[in-house]
């Protein structure tokens, strides 16, 4: 829900009146036309009629008026002039009429009681104050008085009195002790309206001897004291000992115990009893009864109610108090006080006088020449006051007569006034109960237009909402106004305007055209002027998306959204309510731009949340309730009724839902006799059921608890019920469960679930377990047991069947008769295999098993299966032999065939078959030896172009992991890739099978070559490895012919081809090439790393290395790399730091430059460093001296053999890598900086670890391809149906790979740094 308001500026700016009359002039309250205008004295501050005054303090009395101009001031007293001059103790205020007696300086304020009255004058007129009695205040002491102890009778009243001295005002009145604590009051004991201390009546506890009571004078701040009041109790006991000390037995016999009494009043006095109350004060009725029992007071107005609203009762309801009291509460007001023993009653007639109150009180009167006007002064009052009027302060009877006014009662009638009728008249109302006086004069004035709204005066409204635009003026005669758009606009007209009489306009409904310039002219006979405003007209604020309902569980989150528009000039402010009030101080509600969020939801934040948006022109609010929902409270109050030996009621009431209904209640139930606070369910009812009947089994001593449920869940439970133990009976029902199954050959285990101990219905639960065998004509055998859940025959033959049954049985009897069941003694292993084994090979890797079953009495037991252990003997294309590991196939039921997949082709296998029982295996068949068929070959293990020359490369590869068969030749495929990327012809080679290298020749230099590589068996061809290498450019600077423009080789490719297959030029558009960056590998120092990478794309590049520390957000820092090497040393690393690293290449001739993937990379930890500096040891100089001069050496050696031509590993380096810096790899494996040894068997090749680099020379390793077997059999869930397709079990596991090594990238060796370094 959203709601709306709009706040005119213009109506802010109300127009205030200093007068409101018939043919009379508005004069606004502005201050500066104030000052401007003559005017007559108006009283603004005075004392009050009635003013005490402290006699210890200065005297102000106070007067203080307003005219023009400024008047001056006199006063009287007791009727006659008070000369100020002549007492030195009296001064006035400057520049105002009121009066400070100095009391402080000897005066006394006796000496100043009187009647006092302020006259305020200027040449328009004088006003005159009301009649102001001066009283100082007193609090005289207590008079000295003799107070005689009081020796009252129990149950007897008591009034004690205080009768306080009289002061002005009337003192405040309350008793205390000498203590200062104030008195105990009851509906027994209590305090009169006069201050009295009234017992209805008393009791021994009322002895004592510090009653005091203290008058209270405020005005003074003084508190009197009387003198302590004495007040002893007798019993009757204690009289009756006392008189009989000193009386005779007659008066003795005279003594009465304590009686009771009905109600007498002790006050007011007598049955009927008159009050007179004014008008707008405050009524209070008094009835305070004596008796035993204390009575009760209850109040009644006769012929009517008490008044609603403003009736109370005080004093223990002894006071009846009416507040603001009219003419209409006067009647007959009823006490009755009332005991067990009767009642009495009082009536109190109750009249409302009322001092004068004004109906219509004069007000003041602005006229210009020669128009008319009235002053009315109309008050009403019991009785009827009487009106008076005066002139300047004098009975208009005898004050300067004037033509233009006529008195007609409360009413002066102005006709044709001129300047000279400006006077100050005086309106006074009066009867016997007070008095009222106002002031109002008439000012006659003749002034030409003014516009008191300042000029320019900018107005902003929100658009379609009214405009307000002020024209605050002031004139006599009274201007007319009117209204133009713009400076030189048309006059205003028209319904689309309204015009009021203070002179603003008010455009109803404001629309964006209405923003301008608007001009107002006031005219009066005496002159003109006009006044421009500006009004602009503002978009709306609106709540585009508003809060919506939210349902939340309770410690959830909860978010409130609130997106607003708004005019773009003005500026919004948001607030979150809760339930109309602030929203709570806590840490849990955050605040956001366009949200309210609420963290860890509690019921507390249940309620309406409001997003109220102020602008400085309107304001808009949309509201959202949420509800926060929670699991329900536990249910209470649960109650056991009607009892019986199989059945109970439960009932409860729910508690607390949270905001979401209860869907159901469940029931659980403890049983404490056999599993104490062990919980059990029962059963369950809908939400709105609160009762539920019980089935109950006996024999259990029954607790319930109920759960409510709701949508978030269930509730806590509740408070267990009350305990009700059930009768015992024989058991209802049998162990479940019941089986036999032997454990060993020649026994039979029978067992069952026993009953729960709620079950047993009654003590003494035992088991009745009975058997016999079954086809055999055999009587039953039975034991009874108990606290066991399983009974063992032993001697039993194997694998028979039996018929069992268990029967409970208690104290009270057994159980119903049990249904019997077929179970089995112990099962044996088969005694013979299954026979008739045949293989027949479907494929090189599927084959198929068939076998007799075996007879059925030599399974002993529940057969199974048969399971089929096979396994690879060797390969036939290689002769050797490796680990064997047998493979299982499970087949369930009766079967006797089964597939065996997965199967290598080209290989020699053996097998055999069991079969398969509860117990185990049985013996295995003899072993079948079948063979598989050859299949095509894997790829070759690897692909190696090296050595390219202007037209030659040489390829080197190796034969396939798993050749599957007899390789009869190797097949090479390769093509020229052109600059836009197209193929040129595809040439085919086959090469014997013996070969592992090949050199092509009469090549095109400066060419790209793709080749396809794969190996044959006499079944086909396999997988094909492919790769691509590029022959060398021609330094002399020829142009190569474009491909498709030749045939891209020459007719002779190499001298001893055997085979070769020519394809004619055919071109395919492939993929483009585009540059990249990759293998980006780092080997990091302590203060440095070595960066290398692998570049594809266009040459003439410019590489550059960037990098910085892993997870900052400081800037890349950028290193260019010499010429086009593919690494660089990053220099001045930290120790022990993340390093983040990227390697980018720029000068690309088409497009944008490319930049790697990022790697991180983390330098070694900083060395600790000696305290002592080795260089400076003699022992270190002599060492690097002697270092220095073998190597020299060393260099020289190396020298003359290089001469020589010799080979040493130094020489092999700079064979293969002319520049050591250019290449820093291993020729080996390609990993920087470290030699890397690969174990592998014969048959698998593991690829490269992720992360290493791809070997320079080119090699590509295929990954292991060896074809695993499929989970088939129930080993593994898999089968073959009965058409021989797949349903059998694989088990067993794989043969094992060889280990991988361990591959890293570590910093350049000392030796390595040594080649650089040379």
């Amino acid at each position: 829900m959203m709601k709306k308001k709009n706040i005119s500026a213009s109506k802010a700016s109300l127009v205030l009146f200093l007068c409101q009359m018939v043919s009379a002039l508005d004069v606004p309250l502005d201050s500066k036309l104030l000052e401007e205008l003559l005017q007559p004295p108006t009283i603004i501050q005075q004392s009050p009629k009635d003013y005490i005054v402290d006699p210890r303090e200065n005297i102000v009395i106070q007067c203080e008026a307003k005219g023009k101009p400024p008047p001056s001031f006199s006063w009287t007293r007791n009727g006659t002039h008070f000369d100020i001059d002549k007492d030195a103790l009296v001064t006035m205020k400057p520049n105002s009429g009121t009066l400070v007696v100095n009391i402080m300086n000897g005066g006394k304020a006796e000496a100043y009681e009187g009647v006092y009255q302020c006259t305020a004058r200027n040449e328009r007129g004088a006003a005159i104050s009301n009649n102001i009695v001066i009283r100082p205040s007193r609090s005289p002491l207590w008079t000295k008085e003799k107070l005689e102890p009081n020796h009252v009778r129990e149950g007897d009243s008591l009034v004690l009195h205080c009768r306080p001295p009289v002061g002005l005002p009337p003192p405040i009145i309350f008793w205390m002790d000498n203590a200062f604590q104030r008195l105990p009051q009851s509906e027994r004991v209590s305090q009169g309206l006069n201050g009295d201390l009234y017992f209805s009546n008393v009791q021994p506890e009322d002895t004592r001897e510090d009653y005091i009571c203290y008058a209270r004078f405020n005005h003074t701040q003084t508190i009197q004291q009387k003198q302590p009041i004495s007040v002893k109790v007798f019993s009757m006991d204690s009289l009756n000992d006392t008189i009989a000390a000193n009386l005779s037995d007659t008066d003795i016999y005279g003594a009465k115990p304590v009686t009771e009494r009905q109600p007498v009043l002790l006050t007011p006095t007598g049955s009927t009893s008159t009050k007179v109350e004014l008008r707008g004060n405050v009524l209070l009725l008094e009835c305070i009864a004596a008796g035993l029992p204390t009575p009760v007071i209850r109040w009644i107005k006769e012929g009517g109610e008490l008044p609603a609203n403003r009736t109370f009762f005080e004093n223990f309801k002894k006071t009846l108090k009416i507040i603001d009291v009219s003419e209409a509460d006067s009647g007959n007001y009823k006490c009755i006080a009332r005991n067990t023993l009767g009642s009495a009653h009082h009536v109190i007639s109750v009249t409302v006088k009322a001092a004068p109150y004004w109906i219509t009180a004069p007000r003041n009167l602005v006229l210009s020449p020669g128009e008319d006007g009235t002053l009315i002064c109309r008050a009403n009052g019991n009785p009827k006051p009487d009106i008076t009027w005066l002139a300047n302060g004098v009975p208009i009877a005898i004050a300067p007569e004037d033509p233009s006014r006529k008195v007609d009662g409360d009413t002066i009638i102005f006709s044709h006034v001129q300047e000279r009728s400006s006077a100050v008249y005086q309106c006074n109302a009066s009867n016997e109960y007070g008095y009222l006086l106002a002031n109002a004069f008439v000012n006659v004035l003749a002034e030409p237009p003014r516009i008191l709204t300042p000029a320019n005066k900018l107005y902003q409204v929100i658009a379609d909402s009214p405009a307000l635009l002020d024209c605050a003026y002031f004139g006599s005669p009274k201007p007319e106004i009117e209204w133009f758009k713009g400076v030189k606009g048309s006059i205003l007209r028209g319904n689309e305007y309204v015009f009021h009489d203070n002179g603003t306009l008010e455009i109803p409904v404001a629309q964006k055209d209405s923003t301008g310039t608007y001009t107002c002219v006031a005219r009066n006979e005496l002159g003109k002027i006009q006044n421009e405003v500006q009004l602009e007209v503002k978009d709306p604020t609106m709540i585009i998306k508003q809060p919506e309902y939210k349902v939340i569980q309770r410690y959830g989150q909860v978010s409130f959204e609130c997106i607003i528009k708004h005019d773009p000039t003005l500026l919004p402010t948001v607030v979150w309510l809760k339930d109309n009030d602030e929203l709570p101080d806590d840490e849990r509600f955050l605040v956001g731009k366009d949200n309210l969020t609420i963290m860890n939801v509690t019921d507390k934040d249940d309620g309406t949340y409001t997003c109220v948006v102020n602008t400085t022109l309107d304001s808009v609010s949309a509201s959202a309730v949420l509800t926060v929902v929670a699991r329900p409270n536990p249910p209470f109050d649960l109650e056991l009724t009607g009892q019986l030996e199989r059945s109970i009621e439960l009932s409860w009431v729910p508690g607390d839902e949270n905001n979401s209904p209860i869907t159901n209640f469940v029931i659980e139930f403890e049983d404490g006799l056999h599993e104490p606070g062990v919980w059990h369910y029962q059963t369950e009812v809908p939400g709105t059921q609160t009762t539920v009947q019980l089935k109950l089994s006996p024999y259990v001593n029954y607790s319930f608890r109920v759960i409510a449920v709701n949508e978030i869940g269930r509730s806590q439970p509740s408070e267990p019920s009350e305990q009700y133990l059930t009768k015992s009976a024989n058991p209802d029902e049998n162990p479940s469960n019941v089986q036999g199954i032997g454990s060993e050959p020649d026994n039979l285990v029978i067992t069952w679930e026993s009953l729960k101990g709620f079950q047993s219905n009654g003590p003494g639960l035992q088991y009745k377990v009975s058997w016999r065998q079954k086809d055999v004509d055999d009587e039953w055998t039975s034991v009874i047991v108990a606290n066991v859940s399983k009974y063992i025959v032993s001697g039993t033959p194997t694998f028979v069947p039996y018929e069992i049954k268990v029967q409970a049985l208690n104290d009270l009897g057994y159980a119903p008769e049990p249904l019997e069941v077929i179970g089995h003694s112990g099962e044996d292993l088969p005694m013979v295999a299954p026979g008739n084994v045949q293989v027949h090979v479907i494929n090189s890797t599927l084959a198929k098993v068939h076998w007799d079953p075996v007879p059925p009495k030599t399974v002993r037991g529940h057969l199974q299966g048969y399971k089929v252990y096979y396994w690879k003997v060797q390969s036939l294309s290689r002769r050797n032999r490796r680990h064997v590991e047998k493979k299982i196939l499970t087949f369930r039921g009766n079967k006797t065939f089964g597939m065996l997949p997965g199967l290598e082709p080209y290989s020699s296998y053996k097998l055999n078959v069991r079969v398969v029982n509860g117990k185990g295996e049985g013996p295995a068949s003899p072993d079948k030896v079948f063979k598989t068929p050859e299949g095509v070959p894997s790829s070759p293990s690897f692909l190696k172009i090296t050595n390219p020359t202007l037209d030659s490369l040489t390829l080197e590869w190796g034969s396939p992991t798993h050749p599957n068969g007899v390789l009869t030749s190797y097949i090479l495929k390769f093509q020229p890739i052109n600059n836009t990327h197209e193929l040129g012809p595809l040439v085919e080679i086959r090469i014997p099978a013996n070969e592992s290298s090949l050199i092509l020749k009469n090549l095109n230099y400066s060419t790209r070559y793709k080749f396809y590589f794969n190996a044959q068996t006499s079944v086909g061809s396999g997988s094909q490895i492919t790769e691509e290498a590029v022959t060398i450019m021609d330094e002399a600077g020829i142009l190569r012919p474009a491909v498709g423009a030749g045939k891209g080789y020459s007719e002779t490719l190499f001298a001893t081809s055997p085979v070769m297959h020519i394809v004619r030029p055919t071109f395919y558009k492939v993929q483009p090439l585009y540059p990249r960056i990759r293998n980006v590998t780092t080997a990091a120092a302590e203060t440095y790393a070595n960066i290398s990478w692998e570049y594809e794309g266009p040459d003439h590049v410019n590489f550059y290395v960037e990098y910085g520390v892993a997870g900052s957000k400081e800037d890349w820092k950028k290193e260019i790399v010499n010429a086009s090497r593919s690494f660089f040393v990053l220099k001045g690393l930290t120790p022990g730091t993340a390093y983040k690293v990227r390697v980018g290449a720029e000068g690309l001739s088409q497009g944008p430059g490319v930049r790697s993937s990022e790697d991180v990379f983390e330098t070694g930890p900083a060395m600790a460093s000696r305290q002592v500096d080795i260089a400076t040891q003699g022992w270190f100089i002599g060492l690097m001296c002697a270092v220095a001069l073998l190597i020299l050496i060393l260099l020289i050696v190396c020298f003359i053999r290089r001469n020589k031509g010799g080979k040493y590993p130094v020489k092999e380096k700079e064979d293969a890598h002319a520049d050591p810096e250019i290449q820093p790899m291993k020729e080996d494996d390609g990993t920087f900086g470290e030699y890397r040894s690969l174990e592998s068997d014969a048959e698998d090749h593991k690829p490269l670890k992720k992360g290493s680099r791809t070997p320079s020379d080119r090699t590509v390793k295929k990954e292991d391809s060896d074809d695993s077997l499929v989970d088939y059999g129930e080993g593994v869930n898999g089968q073959f149906n009965e058409d021989g397709s797949f349903i059998g079990q694989y088990s067993g596991k794989k043969e094992k790979e060889p280990a991988e090594g361990n591959e890293s990238s570590e910093a350049p060796s000392p030796v390595n740094a040594m080649n650089s370094f040379v």
